[in-house]
């Protein structure tokens, strides 16, 4: 049974008719830090996260679909953080620490936007609802996966064409480390295919195997898929060190997504540390790797 007196990330959805937003509700004093490797991700607050800034704490991360508008699910989540007293503090009052990252699903979802009443939806359900990774206890993780949340107009395997790709969504994956636990939260909607262990596809295009890979006749968009990754973990991990932890999840990316990291991808990994238990960081970043591969394949059906 999971603790809930001990500090935990927490993950609530709103899920509509063709898109979604998912929040992670962070313990406070949560550390993090994000790396991008896409070539135009749709974000907010994200250079906060480089390891060089000096704002070390995060409130809250956001996901969603909506693609650059669905950013505005950040005011909702910010709002419910500033009446809860959460943020930064400074001469004007608190201010909520809320990185956002968003996938574009609005082929799918039809013009369906998500904004800051369904962030706001989103962050209370995370406060209501299980948690993703308790501290100090056994590895948990939230229980809705698949077309859910930020996860539900996803889609994957458009490399062999637009028109050719597959359902993606929403998967987790935790593990163990030592004393310490690390949680994976990804939104796969990937250009690439999701694949096994052995590289057997998981979710693939649809197009013959032997179909011209990235047609010149209907190119691809930048900016039209991403895989989002948030990792988790109640290890005491420095600014720098949760950067290297998001650094080992891009890692993840590729051990699950062929190809990976394309210039049509908008790749996020952001990191949160909630500094409870003492853990080998070296050691920490291969687990890293595994748990968002696995929560990557989770994301579309596989183990």
């Amino acid at each position: 049974m999971t603790d809930r007196s001990a500090p935990a990330f927490r993950v609530g959805h709103w899920t509509g008719a063709a898109t979604g937003v998912t929040v992670v509700l962070c313990p406070p004093g949560t550390v993090g830090a994000g790396e991008v490797r896409g070539g135009a991700p749709a974000s907010r607050e994200l250079a906060l996260l480089e390891p060089t800034r000096t704002v070390e704490q995060v409130d809250a991360v956001v996901l969603s679909g909506g693609s650059a508008f669905g950013l505005a699910t950040a005011d909702g989540v910010m709002a419910w953080l500033a009446e809860h007293d959460r943020g930064v503090e400074t001469r004007g009052g608190r201010v909520p620490i809320v990185p956002t990252a968003a996938i574009y699903d609005l082929v799918a979802s039809g013009g369906e936007r998500p904004g800051a009443a369904e962030g706001r939806a989103a962050v209370e359900a995370a406060h209501r609802a299980g948690d993703f990774l308790t501290e100090g206890g056994p590895a948990t993780v939230v229980g809705a996966t698949g077309r859910v949340g930020a996860g539900r107009g996803a889609t994957v395997g458009t490399w062999r064409g637009p028109d050719d790709g597959v359902p993606g969504g929403l998967g987790a994956a935790a593990a163990r480390c030592g004393d310490a636990t690390i949680g994976a939260l990804a939104v796969v909607n990937a250009v690439g295919d999701v694949i096994d262990e052995q590289g057997r596809p998981l979710a693939a295009s649809t197009a013959a195997p032997d179909a011209e890979p990235f047609p010149e006749t209907e190119p691809l968009i930048a900016g039209e898929a991403t895989t989002l990754v948030v990792l988790t973990t109640d290890a005491d991990c420095t600014k720098v060190g949760c950067s290297l932890l998001a650094q080992s999840g891009h890692d993840g990316i590729a051990h699950a997504i062929r190809p990976s990291h394309t210039r049509f991808d908008g790749d996020i990994a952001i990191a949160l540390a909630s500094g409870v238990v003492d853990a080998q960081l070296d050691r920490l970043r291969v687990v890293a790797s595994q748990v968002v591969a696995a929560a990557i394949r989770a994301a579309v059906g596989g183990r």
